[in-house]
């Protein structure tokens, strides 16, 4: 349970018009899931113990010479009797760069008439007291959410119209660069006046279809949100404590 007056936890859902098989292959198997998801530069799988759950260690490297890295432990269900798959996580790191001490989290696929409701909810725990409860609501939560969302586009776009993820990046780095051009490009003929309508529009008009948009993923659940039991069966990695931390709102399923 969630101390009164935490921030909210994370919750992103995209639909995805892709074969259940292969979004759970592109999401489950560590070298697809690091080439399309922006959190994370590497996830490696740790020896496996037969019966108990899957280790792992995840890096992201901030700075061409520094990775933040940490590890964590997942399991999954492929077969639900309501035809849908979760997967839960809980990760810690005891890198001192690293605001995030240790949280935990799951993905769920429901499948649809329409394609995949691929979506996840999670939450973590941050490091360096009051000042990093400031910088995580701030900075670090926003940024994780809006990271989180363009991820699961990327991905999208990846399965329904074989879009790369490094191509992916490249158009959305493209549209980034040609939008700043042309509010560089209103102020030099209009002025300030004229750069600040372009910036607007830019900020409004929706990104190329081809392009990867947090923008096209539902940020907020429609309702109730329900971690899985299967979350309880996982203990916290070393460097992290057992602490539950899912949101209050939700309830095991």
């Amino acid at each position: 349970m969630k101390r009164h007056g935490s921030p909210p936890g994370l919750y992103v859902e995209a639909l995805i018009r892709a074969d259940l098989d292969e979004l759970w292959e592109h999401t489950q198997e560590p070298a697809l899931h690091q080439r399309w998801d922006l959190r994370f530069t590497e996830i490696d799988y740790l020896p496996a113990v037969p019966g108990e759950p899957q280790g792992f260690r995840y890096a992201t490297r901030v700075l061409p010479f520094l990775a933040v890295a940490g590890t964590g432990v997942s399991a999954g269900e492929r077969r639900r009797p309501d035809g849908t798959r979760t997967s839960a996580l809980r990760f810690a790191s005891s890198h001192p760069l690293s605001l995030l001490a240790e949280g935990s989290g799951y993905w769920r696929y429901v499948p649809t008439g329409d394609g995949v409701r691929f979506l996840t909810g999670y939450d973590y725990r941050p490091r360096w007291g009051r000042f990093g409860v400031l910088a995580d609501r701030a900075v670090m939560r926003p940024l994780m959410g809006w990271a989180t969302a363009w991820s699961f586009d990327r991905l999208r776009l990846w399965l329904e119209r074989g879009i790369t993820p490094e191509r992916g990046l490249v158009h959305g780095v493209g549209e980034v660069v040609g939008r700043a051009l042309c509010v560089a490009a209103a102020w030099g003929l209009g002025g300030p006046v004229a750069a600040l309508a372009v910036a607007v529009l830019a900020l409004v008009v929706p990104p190329l279809p081809g392009t990867p948009a947090a923008r096209r993923c539902l940020r907020t659940p429609s309702g109730r949100v329900r971690a899985p039991r299967l979350l309880d069966t996982l203990t916290a990695p070393e460097g992290g404590t057992a602490r539950r931390t899912t949101t209050a709102k939700e309830q095991h399923a």
